[in-house]
């Protein structure tokens, strides 16, 4: 699914915050992405999202080398990613339902065959009393639980998630971790990026350690 060959990244004419990068993501594979802050993480998120591409070295996404790729393709190659960001990015004009259901409606799908599904997914996180409310009035951990939600709903064959449990207490970041991996046994490729030592723990998965921009791999 996704093939990283010696890939470097770097912003303007600074050093590189990415360095060597060679590894794959096979499909249906559950991974953490891990390592000090200031690694590279968010950065290699950036990477794999396709918002941003590689200084040098080649990157294939879905057999498809994305450095020869339009920007029309690479629109619809993002739609086969779901992505969680730290900064949540949802639409302030939008309320909770239209929020999640984006995706949704962005692929061209009717409402009546996502309605149902969207607002089962929302009381499964806890927000189906918020369904009508707009980004402003959300604390920071409802709209965590928003963006997740709208990263999950169209069922994506990768999904990408940028410390997903942050501003969850314990408990919800467990649920939250399980819908992850349901989705993962649905057949969705799975990288979550994350500090918490614990949760990683819970799950036999492979981890990808960035540390000072090389990325270490522990099956």
């Amino acid at each position: 699914m996704v093939r990283f060959e010696n890939v470097g990244l770097r912003y303007g004419l600074g050093p590189e915050v990415l360095r060597d990068l060679s590894f794959q993501i096979e499909p249906h594979s559950f991974q953490f992405l891990t390592g000090p802050s200031g690694a590279g993480k968010t950065s290699l998120l950036r990477l794999l999202f396709l918002s941003l591409k590689p200084t040098r070295g080649l990157v294939t996404m879905f057999d498809q080398e994305v450095s020869t790729l339009s920007k029309d393709a690479l629109a619809l190659l993002r739609r086969r990613i779901g992505i969680v960001f730290q900064d949540f990015r949802l639409l302030d004009h939008m309320n909770t339902y239209e929020n999640v259901s984006l995706p949704c409606r962005v692929m061209g799908m009717d409402e009546a065959s996502y309605r149902s599904e969207v607002m089962e997914l929302l009381d499964w996180v806890g927000l189906g009393d918020r369904i009508w409310a707009l980004p402003p009035v959300l604390s920071g951990g409802e709209k965590q639980r928003a963006a997740i939600a709208r990263a999950v709903i169209a069922r994506p064959q990768l999904l990408l998630a940028d410390e997903p449990t942050g501003n969850v207490d314990p408990t919800l970041a467990q649920r939250l971790l399980r819908l992850f991996a349901e989705l993962n046994k649905s057949g969705t490729s799975v990288v979550i990026a994350t500090h918490d030592i614990a949760l990683m723990d819970e799950y036999d998965a492979r981890r990808l350690v960035l540390h000072d921009g090389r990325l270490h791999t522990y099956e």
